[in-house]
């Protein structure tokens, strides 16, 4: 069973611009003009978004007719853990606006909390608590960018419980508050 994730096209798109790695394995890009299938990461030269198609199944990719790219080798799975990682990763990317503790992860996962978060560590280099603020982040500049929404719907709308660690942590990953980032970002 297939778990897909809950990004719109513009969204994944921003994540293949952006080589984002935190999406690797969660859905896979394909170039029509190429045949040539990608993930998220990639750091080969970025197709026209015409020619992009989003494929959550390696499986459903290659029936479609496109090929693994020699330099990311998606097809290949990187680690014995990485179903379990990508499981996490989902629950995550899926449920980012919920409160979400790390024994509710381990409970759907059927992991214990410790090796959970020691297993996601060795993999990522992050803990999930860590991953799930980038995502809520990810989604805050999304809305900032593409919304009229005011900052503070923003922080709730994306799962923060308090507009001080939204502004916090926002600042630590993007080097400038919300009100900032929605000045220099372009529409």
């Amino acid at each position: 069973m297939v778990i897909k994730i809950n990004l719109s096209f513009e969204e994944m798109w921003e994540k293949i611009i952006a080589c984002d790695r935190k999406y690797d394995g969660l859905f896979f890009t394909a170039v029509k003009t190429t045949k040539i299938y990608c993930r998220p990461s990639c750091r080969s030269r970025k197709p026209k978004k015409v020619n992009v198609e989003f494929y959550y199944e390696i499986n459903a990719v290659e029936e479609a007719g496109f090929r693994p790219c020699k330099r990311c080798q998606p097809e290949i799975e990187q680690s014995p853990h990485i179903e379990i990682v990508k499981n996490i990763i989902t629950l995550l990317v899926n449920h980012y606006k919920q409160k979400i503790v790390l024994k509710d992860i381990a409970d759907q996962i059927g992991l214990s909390p410790y090796y959970l978060e020691r297993l996601f560590k060795q993999e990522t280099s992050e803990t999930p608590r860590t991953y799930l603020e980038k995502i809520r982040i990810d989604k805050a500049a999304y809305l900032l960018k593409s919304t009229k929404m005011s900052n503070l719907e923003i922080c709730y709308e994306v799962g923060f419980q308090s507009p001080s660690n939204f502004y916090k942590v926002f600042r630590s990953l993007n080097n400038c508050s919300p009100s900032e980032y929605r000045k220099v970002i372009p529409e």
